[in-house]
């Protein structure tokens, strides 16, 4: 084991482990954290926003551990095993004499840092990405039978952490693109696509719901320079912290040698360019870019090794770098080291403060899938998202949480109110209100489905019950909310629907009604696409419909 890897960086993978294990058991969840904790609650083959690597990540942290650390433990475990497998890559042999500049190059990669003790789907991506260039590797070197089915179960595991870990398989093909007359290659692709298969069979029997949120259905706003693609290089930056100037350095001096150089390169190249083109579509997400650590790690850790000047700089930065990082590392803990208020700060505050007023009755958040799981894990008591028009679809809106409430005495919450039975408030000085209602009963799940106008303004509208139980129609208000080219919904008016039948009175269950309707005109101009919702006794429509494109 020493051979490979040197007394002192054993010693500083320890140290680096037991302050993660610390960090992660001190620092409060922060709201992503807590909604794949939920995931965790009923392993699934897929989420609403994810594949279900995360989600499988926490169960296996509950087993060993309570509170945050059962959220994170594997997080820690797989931080290590990132750095192990990313000194394992590196050939050079001189890497043994420079094993602190190699922990302050890791360490001084903001998200690297902070994705060793959080756990969010980037933590299992960054493991695999590492993996799956370790046996690709190999793979050049003697592409065995047992090498390509290795790596076609790990590209399965890229792919169940993140969505977009297909730009890392697509990327590394791209660099060799012999290897599409490669058997072994093919095998690798195949054992992918069958340990892969049952998220596709869960996509499929969730109408590719996943999918089509992330494609079509997510909110985006206009273009702004500013904001989408300077704002992105901004990002580009933040990655790598005060090293940034050096990485990108150590990325443009490297000259494609061989065929593994050559795949670190069209990874990171290919990653970055793709982004730069969706920056002029959508804003960019630091995280979304968090797999170029990887090669450019090696790539920088090998241009350091033979660059005396580089490595002079990147070692005292890299300290700097750590002495920042490990202070902003304190204030995710202790709020009054900054004047800035985080997702850590004051969780277990707000929660206990509503759960002193509403005890042990369910709490109902509207539009919060960040709040309901939140204080689901601090109080251990049963909550739901309520999503209205005015927010997004997320996995409540899929799941059977909607039944945990049905017919209970819940408290409603909310920021929009300025009145309630009880109060709280959040660290940031916002306050919620909350009312309490008895026999509460919603219907989030009814599908509205439009169909082509028979007409020009006519248009057929079909309701789908997939309850276990009958809807009188009469709970029901219909409206239609106008959103503009981007999905942001700006006006919503009152729609009135004529059914087909005029003796039906009950939506049964498992069934469908037809009706009709005339598409009223909004006031709002440059409107893009309208949204059918549903509301029921009493609450705001709901998302019960898809967003249908307006003809110009």
């Amino acid at each position: 084991m020493t051979q490979k890897f040197p007394r002192l960086f054993l010693i500083l993978l320890a140290v680096l482990f037991i302050l993660n294990l610390v960090q992660g058991y001190f620092t409060e969840l922060i709201y992503d954290e807590a909604y794949y904790w939920y995931y965790a609650q009923n392993l699934d083959w897929g989420y609403f926003d994810h594949p279900p690597m995360v989600a499988f990540l926490i169960k296996l942290s509950s087993f060993l551990f309570d509170g945050e650390l059962g959220v994170r433990f594997m997080s820690c475990v797989l931080s290590v095993g990132t750095y192990l497998i990313l000194w394992e890559l590196i050939d050079n042999p001189k890497k043994k004499d420079y094993v602190i500049h190699f922990f302050l190059l890791l360490f001084s990669m903001t998200l690297m840092n902070a994705y060793g003790f959080l756990t969010l789907p980037d933590t299992p991506l960054l493991f695999f990405t590492a993996l799956f260039l370790l046996l690709y590797k190999r793979f050049l070197n003697n592409p065995t039978i047992w090498t390509s089915i290795f790596m076609g179960v790990v590209m399965a595991a890229l792919m169940y952490s993140k969505y977009h870990a297909v730009l890392v398989i697509l990327f590394v093909f791209l660099s060799n693109l012999k290897l599409i007359k490669d058997r072994n290659a093919w095998l690798a692709v195949a054992v992918a696509l069958v340990c892969y298969s049952p998220h596709f069979l869960w996509l499929y029997q969730n109408d590719f719901v996943s999918i089509k949120y992330h494609l079509y259905e997510r909110p985006n706003q206009a273009y702004s320079f500013t904001k989408f693609t300077l704002g992105y290089f901004v990002n580009l930056v933040a990655i790598f912290g005060l090293l940034f100037y050096w990485v990108y350095l150590s990325l443009i001096k490297t000259k494609s040698t061989n065929k593994f150089t050559k795949a670190l390169l069209y990874l990171t190249y290919g990653v970055v360019i793709f982004f730069f083109i969706s920056s002029f579509n959508r804003r960019v997400q630091t995280q979304w870019v968090i797999i170029i650590s990887i090669p450019t790690a090696i790539l920088a850790f090998n241009h350091l090794i033979e660059n005396a000047n580089s490595r002079k700089w990147m070692y005292r930065m890299g300290i700097v770098s750590m002495i920042v990082l490990i202070y902003a590392r304190m204030w995710l803990v202790h709020s009054p080291l900054l004047p800035i208020i985080f997702e850590t700060h004051g969780n277990k505050q707000w929660v206990s403060e509503l759960n002193s007023k509403a005890g042990d009755i369910p709490i109902i958040f509207e539009n919060s899938y960040r709040s309901a799981p939140m204080y689901e894990f601090y109080s251990g008591n049963s909550t739901f998202s309520l999503n209205n028009h005015m927010y997004r679809k997320n996995q409540y809106s899929i799941d059977d949480s909607e039944e945990r409430v049905r017919h209970k005495k819940i408290v409603y919450v909310t920021k929009y109110r300025k009145s309630g039975d009880i109060t709280y408030t959040y660290p940031d000085g916002t306050v919620f209100y909350g009312v309490f209602m008895n026999d509460f009963e919603s219907y989030r799940k009814l599908e509205c489905i439009v169909e082509e106008p028979h007409e020009k303004s006519t248009y057929t509208l079909k309701v789908y019950n997939p309850y276990e139980f009958d809807i009188p129609l009469e709970e029901l208000k219909y409206t239609v909310a106008y959103s503009n080219k981007y999905k942001q919904v700006k006006e919503m008016i009152p729609l009135k629907v004529k059914p087909e039948s005029s003796s039906e009175i009950i939506l049964k269950s498992k069934d469908t009604l037809y009706f009709q309707f005339e598409l009223p005109k909004p006031k709002m101009e440059n409107h893009g696409y309208f949204r059918i919702g549903i509301a029921e006794n009493g609450l705001l429509p709901g998302l019960n419909g898809k967003p249908v494109k307006l003809k110009e």
